[in-house]
């Protein structure tokens, strides 16, 4: 076996060119070391040095040895200067999973705009849906998920994003279009079209649909493209955040009218552990949601204190 000593004594004999130099290098005595490399030769079964030349120079064996030693150095070194950054909170993982599609493509932005300060940090998306997002954290799968209720939860921190409204939508053909607004009845006789999350995560069958007792025929697909093309066929009606769907309201590819007369609200919240709230990249990282939803999406509020 090799170890981190032997390599680092290898270095030093080559860049001082004797054992009495290297010795002096390593805080060791000269016999010490001269006995060191000795096992170690006796281990390899061949020589690390022509034993006359002066200075000494590697041996095949040696040489290729030598590089390793340099390589090895090298990481370690690296590895000890990223545990040192990690510690002080510079650079570190941020692995993050929402409850929806639709928020990959608001992340992007922030996620741009945290680089550029944080190129250190490594980041990722957890992709898939999952039944339990703030678990996540709780299981180390996940440094950050975003949800939309801060269901209090031991060890948790929930931070406040934004407010938004859920809009219907419809083809612009659909009879549902005519009115100036959507009642929980008026969902009687649809097919809704959502995301495959459980019930209790969709607001506008959490919010509206159950307590009036209605329970429309489901489809579910995983993309909000594919929602919004069967809305379109005049497939199914949806219930969506307005800033996620704005694009499309943009280019008039579906209509959208209010969920009841004062419409339908709902909240974005960023969960994470309550320690790693506290790390300088978290901390930045939330001020930079914050800073770029309110920058670039539509019909956004800040969540009421």
């Amino acid at each position: 076996m090799i170890d981190i000593r032997q390599l680092r004594s290898l270095i030093a004999i080559a860049e001082t060119g004797n054992l009495s130099r290297a010795a002096q290098r390593l805080n060791l005595s000269q016999p010490a070391l001269s006995h060191q490399i000795k096992l170690w030769e006796d281990q390899l079964g061949a020589e690390l040095f022509e034993r006359k030349s002066q200075p000494l120079k590697m041996s095949p064996v040696g040489q290729r040895l030598l590089e390793a030693a340099y390589d090895t150095d090298r990481m370690l070194r690296q590895a000890e200067r990223d545990v040192f950054r990690i510690l002080e909170g510079v650079s570190g993982q941020l692995r993050m999973a929402v409850e929806c599609h639709s928020c990959f493509d608001w992340l992007m932005p922030s996620m741009d705009v945290f680089r550029e300060g944080w190129p250190e940090v490594e980041m990722d998306l957890v992709s898939g849906f999952h039944p339990d997002p703030v678990g996540l954290l709780l299981e180390d799968r996940a440094d950050l998920v975003i949800v939309s209720r801060a269901t209090p939860r031991a060890g948790i921190a929930y931070h406040p994003l934004f407010k938004y409204e859920v809009l219907a939508l419809m083809a612009h053909r659909h009879p549902l279009a005519a009115k100036p607004c959507l009642q929980a009845r008026d969902f009687t006789r649809e097919t809704l079209v959502t995301y495959p999350i459980p019930d209790e995560r969709i607001d506008v069958i959490r919010e509206v649909l159950k307590p009036a007792g209605i329970e429309p025929e489901r489809r579910t697909t995983e993309l909000t493209v594919a929602i919004l093309q069967l809305v379109a066929s005049m497939r199914g009606i949806a219930a969506m955040p307005g800033w996620a769907v704005q694009p499309y309201l943009d280019r008039d590819y579906v209509a959208s009218r209010p969920i009841r007369k004062n419409g339908l609200f709902a909240n974005l919240y960023a969960a994470t552990t309550r320690e790693a709230a506290e790390t300088p990249y978290m901390m930045e990282f939330l001020s930079i949601m914050k800073r770029v939803s309110f920058n670039t999406l539509t019909g956004v509020e800040k969540i009421p204190s």
